[in-house]
């Protein structure tokens, strides 16, 4: 194997995005250098468990495509495993894979690539996991992915810099189950149309427009089946404008691209179903607008302390050029048809040289915080 770098590719995963994770760690498998890199896949099933298997023994030609097994499937099979929890981090805890697993021959894991979207891979808590374990991990930290993760605590944070943002409102279930009422009343300050959002998952998962109170009621009805936690927002009419961040301590901006939906909005079935929605990149808007949304972009990057990556999503209002922030997402999708590479690629940066820089800078972060003393004693 050379001095190759040990990647611990780790998919599935219990969210509502299990299937676009999918997707991101076939494209991701398939684009790795394999002559730099070796992969050791960890599959997360619906139901959390884990399971490994190895890629040593076949050649990178056929490395085509993830073979997704039901739980039935995987457990019948003699490849692969699965993997209680405490062991794979008491593995992980030594830098070593378990003796015994697949590809346990006591080298290293140098670096974990997390391509889990949404709740229990981008939201903080498997990258908590990485920090207790002591291993270098691709993309955002702790902090950083949990508050990218609720639309609450990043909206929170973006009024802290200063950010241009539209009206909202936010609630959890118990105050909707006590006050609907009140509740409504508040939101409906708002005006109609307005979009009703889960605060904590992605890909547009349980989002839904509302025209009238009581299609706000079903929509919240629906919101609040994926999260405890509904925000809702003013509707304004504008375009959909993204850019792409890369780095660290000193993070830049791809050149910015525009999503002309399929739909009435960018919901999943317009991202991921029917195909017809258009990617414009660079987007048509005037160079000043352009280097606005980067320079923004950067400064919402920094003010969650991220790192790696993360992609920036804007509303550029029709009626008089004003730009808001809507969100930022730290694990973007991340297949080579994906506005996040896509706008690299423009850029100049290929979707290869996107995954080399991106583990190089797990690399320099993990390094950089080991000089830190936690007071742990010798």
């Amino acid at each position: 194997m050379g001095n190759k770098i040990r990647v611990g590719l780790v998919y599935g995963g219990r969210s509502g995005e299990h299937q676009v994770s999918l997707q991101t760690a076939l494209a991701v498998l398939k684009a790795f250098d394999y002559d730099k890199y070796e992969l050791i896949p960890f599959y997360i099933t619906p139901k959390g468990q884990w399971r490994s298997g190895s890629l040593l023994d076949a050649p990178p030609s056929a490395v085509t495509e993830l073979q997704f097994k039901t739980e039935e499937e995987a457990a019948s099979e003699s490849t692969g495993g699965t993997l209680a929890l405490l062991p794979v981090l008491q593995g992980m805890s030594e830098r070593v894979l378990q003796e015994g697993a697949p590809a346990g021959d006591g080298k290293a894991i140098d670096v974990m690539l997390p391509l889990l979207h949404g709740t229990f891979g981008e939201d903080g808590t498997i990258q908590g996991l990485f920090e207790m374990a002591g291993l270098p991990y691709v993309g955002a930290g702790v902090l950083a992915s949990s508050v990218g993760m609720d639309k609450v605590a990043m909206k929170t944070m973006f009024a802290q810099a200063g950010l241009p943002q539209v009206g909202y409102r936010h609630f959890i279930r118990h105050q909707w189950n006590k006050d609907r009422d009140a509740v409504l009343e508040n939101v409906e300050e708002l005006g109609y149309p307005c979009f009703v959002k889960p605060a904590n998952l992605g890909s547009s998962v349980g989002v839904s427009k509302a025209r009238d109170r009581a299609e706000l009621v079903s929509a919240i009805e629906e919101a609040l089946r994926y999260d405890r936690k509904v925000i809702v927002e003013e509707f304004v009419d504008a375009r959909e404008i993204e850019v792409s961040v890369l780095g660290n301590d000193d993070p830049r901006a791809s050149v910015p691209g525009e999503i002309v939906s399929s739909n009435e909005f960018y919901d999943y079935k317009a991202k991921y179903i029917d195909g017809k929605s258009i990617m414009v990149i660079p987007a048509e808007i005037p160079q000043e607008t352009a280097d606005a949304v980067r320079d923004m972009a950067v400064r919402a990057f920094r003010s969650i302390d991220g790192s790696g990556l993360c992609r920036a999503d804007f509303f550029l209002r029709r009626s008089d050029g004003r730009l808001f922030i809507n969100e930022v997402n730290t694990l973007p999708g991340f297949t080579p048809y994906s506005m996040y590479p896509l706008m690299w690629k423009e850029s100049g940066v290929s979707y290869r040289e996107l995954l080399d820089t991106l583990i190089q800078l797990a690399l320099e972060r993990f390094e950089e915080r080991q000089s830190i003393d936690y007071g742990g004693g010798e």
